[in-house]
């Protein structure tokens, strides 16, 4: 059975305006999902009608075999929040923070684990620190601390590294794949898609309240992305000879190099007779380099798919 069971989810608001049309997902145990989307497409209200923030108008939606409703304290037991704003309170110690947090969960004391849980987020030193003398980066460590305090088999992180620095955001990719080693069932959101591309197993992707596909990532850039043959020549060209007016190919670089774009699946690719074209033609090759079409690519064909579909 699915950690996360997401069956034809609805969230309507009396003006009429759908915030979620219909989503289904499972979400396996262990796994790191990556939900995608622009702005307003409806990650955040996803994961609130998860953990119970938000009631769904119509679906149902299991976290370890608790109905979100019905059962929602088993359900919200069961799951961890970091949320996007930075709410803390500024004069509170860090790990009293924490430590009030696993409380609310009806948690017994166990401040080993939380000791473990502060030096894994190098927040060890900083746990007598009050919040209003950490830097923005550190304070979001701290909700993820308190998010993990309780010892919740989901976590859920809205957009968990949006204004952090380059090497922080990374550090926050090492401490989500240690997480996922110890059994935890991660879904991120994020506007960075290098950071999907680094660290999930699965990419879905959401535009205006659906769901527009879930898959493997591997699976997914394999299936929807192109590859780039960038041939550089000895010597420039002005145009294309008329051998290879018809191959498809783009001058770039002052005419230095010639783009070809084939699909990855499709057999024959076409390069071999190219090349061979591009000798006829009377054109010397100095390099040759390919390029895989990247997931931000792939995000941004379908996104605008959609839009021109609507």
């Amino acid at each position: 059975m699915p950690m996360v069971r997401i069956a034809n989810v609805r969230k309507a608001y009396a003006t009429g305006f759908e915030a979620l049309k219909g989503v289904s997902l499972d979400i396996h145990e262990g796994e790191i999902l990556a939900l995608l989307g622009p702005n307003g497409a409806g990650k955040t209200t996803l994961i609130s009608t998860i953990c119970g923030i938000t009631q769904p108008t119509s679906g149902t939606i299991t976290v370890g075999g608790y109905d979100v409703v019905t059962a929602y304290r088993g359900a919200r037991s069961l799951i961890g929040l970091v949320p996007q704003e930075i709410s803390l309170e500024p004069f509170e110690r860090v790990m009293n923070t924490v430590r009030f947090s696993r409380g609310l969960f009806g948690k017994p004391k166990d401040d080993a684990l939380l000791e473990r849980v502060l030096r894994q987020l190098s927040l060890w030193e900083k746990r007598g620190n009050r919040i209003m003398e950490l830097s923005g980066g550190m304070k979001r460590r701290v909700l993820i601390a308190k998010a993990l305090a309780h010892e919740p088999r989901v976590l859920f992180l809205d957009e968990p590294t949006a204004g952090v620095d380059v090497e922080l955001r990374r550090d926050m990719w090492t401490i989500v794949e240690g997480l996922k080693q110890s059994g935890v069932t991660i879904i991120l959101t994020t506007h960075y898609i290098e950071e999907a591309e680094a660290i999930a197993d699965r990419i879905g992707v959401i535009h205006a309240g659906e769901i527009l596909l879930v898959e493997e990532k591997t699976a997914l850039m394999t299936r929807l992305g192109q590859r780039e043959l960038r041939i550089e020549l000895q010597e420039p060209v002005i145009k294309l000879p008329a051998l290879l007016a018809d191959r498809g190919l783009r001058i770039e670089e002052n005419g230095q190099v010639l783009v070809y774009t084939y699909d990855t699946l499709r057999d024959p690719t076409g390069i071999a007779t190219l090349i061979r074209d591009i000798s006829d033609a009377g054109l010397l090759l100095r390099d040759l380099q390919t390029r895989q079409n990247s997931l931000e690519d792939i995000f941004v064909g379908l996104v605008t798919k959609q839009e021109r579909a609507a």
